[in-house]
């Protein structure tokens, strides 16, 4: 306390923008039209007076929670709302026990629950029974893959709705209705130039509570002009924007999208997508040993022989990554992430191993061939080790014919060169000294889920 402060003079904090722009009713949420509009989800459920209990899963500043406290209201249930985050068994155990006494009066609660998967499996499995017998309404949101977050026999309970970022179109929408409807941004007198808009709507990342933010922190922080009013230009946005994070969390889906999005731009030798996404990474605070690893991997299981200087380059780009660091390492990272999606592409390699590795699940390890075993002592010799072994330096062009593989897998082919780049010259190679290989097709396709 200010002992110097006016004790009669009691001062609230204001409200943040995206506060006092909540929806109100349901018509008034942004986007959404799958679940909100005339024939989406949430709209025939609120026909019936029925709601499951689900989960609302998508990214922030979606409007999961606004819908959840305004389908309470048009289902006129007792809505109780509790974060994952600060509230534990105790406190969801207590919440439950209220819910029952209220259905016992006619009156269902609906329970929504932020962040839902903070909850452990132990917390998770105390909403079971309420979800199971309907004591309980239950609305989970969560901006991570329920899959993964939220534990079987809830999620199997729950229906899973699925919210999306806004459209820029929405975000811009949203902006013209805070400036026109929201009376301490009109005591600012705020305009915007519409690039500064545009920019507002493209950092914000589809999250219009990350717009409202950054609108009213641009608009305190633009001098007004002679008359008091301030007009908003891109390098305010830049200003009020600044410092502020992406939408990034190296445990959450925004890692995995982005990094599959990354490798996959690789992969179809798109040089300018895979830049983008690694400069997201980066920017996000991505660990740049994380993305050259994965370079690595890449320029086997995806470019192999087909450019047999692509691992070279990753591995050389993970070593100085390693040595130099950031932000310089970007350059290096920028490099190898260029030069690998610009590389003929081939998996050969990898279904290769694939393919050997599924024959030893189905078929065990086959015996070593006779001729293959050294026969370094002389119970080997007398049992025949060696017999057979032909020497390849003894043979013309240094290749004698021998076949190799284990008898119950004779002829089979795991290596299939492609017709790209490098690969070209050894597919010939290989058909020129086997028979096998000759005039049969031996091209193989990318796995879909690598």
């Amino acid at each position: 306390m200010d002992l110097f402060a006016d004790p009669n003079h009691i001062t609230d904090n204001p409200r943040p923008l995206a506060e006092r722009m909540r929806p109100q009713t349901l018509n008034r949420i942004l986007g959404q039209q799958h679940l909100l509009g005339e024939n989406g989800t949430l709209t025939r459920a609120l026909s019936e007076k029925i709601l499951p209990s689900s989960i609302f899963w998508g990214p922030p500043g979606t409007g999961k929670t606004t819908c959840a406290r305004l389908l309470a209201e048009a289902l006129e249930t007792n809505f109780q709302t509790l974060s994952a985050v600060t509230s534990g068994v105790k406190e969801l155990k207590l919440m439950l026990a209220q819910a029952k006494h209220h259905r016992q009066s006619g009156v269902q609660t609906l329970l929504f629950i932020d962040e839902i998967h903070r909850y452990n499996k132990a917390q998770q499995d105390a909403l079971l029974h309420a979800v199971e017998d309907g004591t309980v309404t239950f609305v989970g949101a969560t901006t991570e893959n329920p899959s993964f977050e939220v534990v079987g026999p809830l999620l199997s309970r729950c229906l899973v709705l699925r919210f999306d970022p806004l459209s820029a179109t929405e975000l811009s929408l949203l902006l013209d209705r805070a400036l026109s409807e929201d009376e301490e941004l009109g005591e600012l007198q705020l305009t915007l130039e519409e690039r500064a808009k545009d920019r507002l709507c493209a950092h914000s990342g589809g999250d219009a509570r990350r717009l409202l933010n950054a609108l009213e922190l641009a608009g305190h922080t633009t001098h007004p002009d002679s008359n008091g009013a301030r007009t908003i230009k891109p390098e305010d946005v830049d200003q009020a924007l600044e410092g502020r994070s992406y939408l990034y969390d190296k445990q959450g889906d925004a890692h995995y999208d982005t990094i599959s999005a990354f490798i996959k731009s690789v992969r179809a030798s798109d040089p300018d997508a895979a830049v983008y996404y690694l400069a997201r990474m980066l920017e996000a605070g991505e660990d740049p040993k994380f993305i050259a690893r994965r370079l690595v991997i890449l320029a086997s299981e995806d470019i192999g022989n087909a450019s047999p200087m692509g691992l070279v380059i990753a591995t050389s780009a993970f070593d100085a990554v390693h040595q130099i660091g950031m932000p310089e390492a970007r350059i290096v990272l920028s490099q190898a992430t260029t030069y690998l999606a610009s590389c003929p592409k081939s998996n050969a390699s990898y279904m290769a191993i694939t393919e050997a590795m599924n024959d030893l699940k189905k078929m065990g390890p086959q015996p070593v061939p006779l001729k293959l075993r050294n026969p370094v002592t002389k119970l080997m010799k007398d049992e025949k080790y060696g017999d057979g072994y032909e020497y390849a330096h003894d043979h013309e062009g240094g290749f004698s014919g021998m076949e190799c593989l284990p008898d119950a897998l004779k002829d089979r082919i795991y290596y299939k060169p492609t017709d790209h780049g490098h690969e070209k010259g050894i597919k010939e190679r290989l058909e020129g000294w086997w028979e096998k290989r000759r005039g049969k097709d031996t091209t193989s396709e990318y796995p879909k889920d690598s």
